[in-house]
């Protein structure tokens, strides 16, 4: 059954949703794992696609958006089909996707604006209401 953990930032910014994306990005990857990162809209992926080129200057992650080319390892979409990807989900919408349960494990970030805590405490009871395994890592 999928996990699920939650990680909670104490800033408000819209940014730091990306910084934290990149973060566990950068860890899953380093671990070994395949990762879809599910941004909220194009210009979001777009963003988050060029902070993982200069995320830390002294790691590489190879990535590309979703459906192009050396997407294999990291994609970046907004709503599509993760295709191939099983391993982990990043969810920066403030819904649960249709597809999360086909994956492994499934990091929804939370940030300390209204709109992030309204929608992302929905999801955790979403969730444990229908018995996955939650986990809360504050960062």
């Amino acid at each position: 059954m999928t996990r699920v953990g939650f990680y909670v930032v104490q800033a408000a910014a819209a940014g730091q949703r990306l910084e934290v994306a990149a973060r566990l990005a950068d860890k899953a990857y380093a671990q070994g794992h395949n990762i879809y990162i599910n941004a909220t809209d194009k210009p979001q992926a777009q963003a988050l696609n060029e902070l993982l080129w200069s995320f830390r200057p002294a790691s590489f992650m190879p990535h590309a958006l979703a459906g192009e080319e050396q997407s294999e390892q990291i994609a970046i979409g907004w709503g599509q089909d993760p295709g191939k990807h099983s391993d982990l989900l990043i969810n920066l919408q403030l819904e649960i996707p249709s597809f999360f349960s086909r994956f492994a494990r499934v990091a929804e970030v939370v940030t300390q604006d209204e709109d992030s805590l309204a929608a992302l405490r929905k999801s955790w009871l979403f969730y444990k209401e229908r018995g996955y395994h939650l986990e809360k890592h504050d960062l």
